[in-house]
């Protein structure tokens, strides 16, 4: 199994858009053969120490069965379709892919 973490930074005001157009494509990511989860979380303000919070900040939580299985969603027909539909709510993201320590 592999984790992904995707950092999305969306361009101030934009945010809402982003995540709307996100929660449409979430079914069909789950879906997927090999996807065990998919879905966006934003950061919650609280009172913990070192904790470092941005309203524009979308972070998706991914888990897949294997490298193989990430591969091909990235290259699904529905992920295809989608970016260019949220291009413009991004100013840039960031990838990691994990696995068990």
């Amino acid at each position: 199994m592999i984790h992904v973490i995707a950092t999305v930074q969306c361009r101030p005001g934009c945010r809402a858009d982003f995540l709307a157009e996100f929660h449409q494509i979430v079914p069909e990511v789950l879906a997927e053969d090999g996807c065990l989860e998919y879905g966006p979380t934003v950061d919650l303000t609280t009172d913990v120490d070192n904790q470092h919070c941005d309203e524009h900040r979308v972070t998706i939580i991914e888990k897949w069965e294997s490298l193989e299985h990430l591969k091909a969603h990235l290259v699904a027909p529905h992920m295809l379709a989608y970016r260019p539909k949220v291009a413009d709510y991004v100013d840039g993201a960031q990838l990691r892919i994990l696995e068990n320590g």
